[in-house]
């Protein structure tokens, strides 16, 4: 079986050989190919593609709570189901305590592992800039979020 990039350079030899205007872009000559059923997109690349958007729409789903907090709706946990690796996601007005604690948990550690790469990165920083006053980066949010909940 040819390579995808052969198959590719196949669907530009036919195009060109069919008669279409050349020179051409890629989207005209994508479409063509798509058109003619020279190319679609493989069933796991839709499957990959859809899945991603839905994750993303989930992330972007939010309510207002009886106390008129802005909240999102849809939590994720990653959890392993044998020797694979799952992301499952609930709603919190309906999802178990046992999920909603290892989601905020998992988020937690994701905000951690964020926090760690600024001071790796506010670190490495200042070390190259041994002649300057160094950038300080404060890791307690606790006076943040008593700031932010007191403006809402």
């Amino acid at each position: 079986m040819a390579s995808y990039s052969k198959q590719m350079q196949r669907i530009v030899a036919d195009y060109r050989i069919s008669g279409e205007p050349w020179p051409a872009s890629t989207k005209t000559i994508a479409a063509w190919a798509i058109g003619n059923g020279k190319w679609e997109l493989p069933q796991s690349a839709a499957l990959t593609k859809c899945a991603e958007d839905i994750s993303r729409a989930m992330r972007e789903e939010y309510t207002t709570d009886a106390q008129g907090r802005r909240v999102r709706v849809k939590h994720p946990t990653t959890v392993r189901r044998g020797s694979e690796q799952l992301v499952l996601w609930d709603d919190l007005r309906t999802a178990t305590r046992e999920h909603m604690k290892l989601s905020f948990q998992q988020r937690r550690q994701q905000i951690v592992g964020d926090c760690r790469q600024l001071k790796i990165d506010v670190d490495s920083y200042n070390d190259r800039h041994a002649n300057v006053e160094p950038i300080q980066m404060v890791f307690d949010f606790v006076r943040d979020l008593a700031e932010i909940e007191a403006a809402a």
